[in-house]
């Protein structure tokens, strides 16, 4: 029995049939949406809380949230 294509799975965005050139969305249209949604913090990745004295203390070490002009 020949085996059948595998059917592309929906865009996460408008649930058209992905693309390969964009995978897993099917457009850059579809892509730079969730690139937007991602940097205005519309997505989260679950975790512990983090209390401010913390962040404090990594940006210190890290040099994160230090602007260098």
């Amino acid at each position: 029995m020949a085996q059948q294509p595998k059917q592309a799975a929906p865009c996460p965005i408008c649930g058209k049939p992905a693309k390969a050139a964009y995978e897993p969305f099917c457009s850059k249209r579809c892509a730079d949406v969730d690139l937007h949604r991602w940097m205005n913090d519309a997505y989260a990745i679950a975790g512990e809380p983090v209390d401010e004295e913390s962040l404090s203390s990594l940006s210190g070490e890290t040099g994160w949230g230090t602007a260098k002009h």
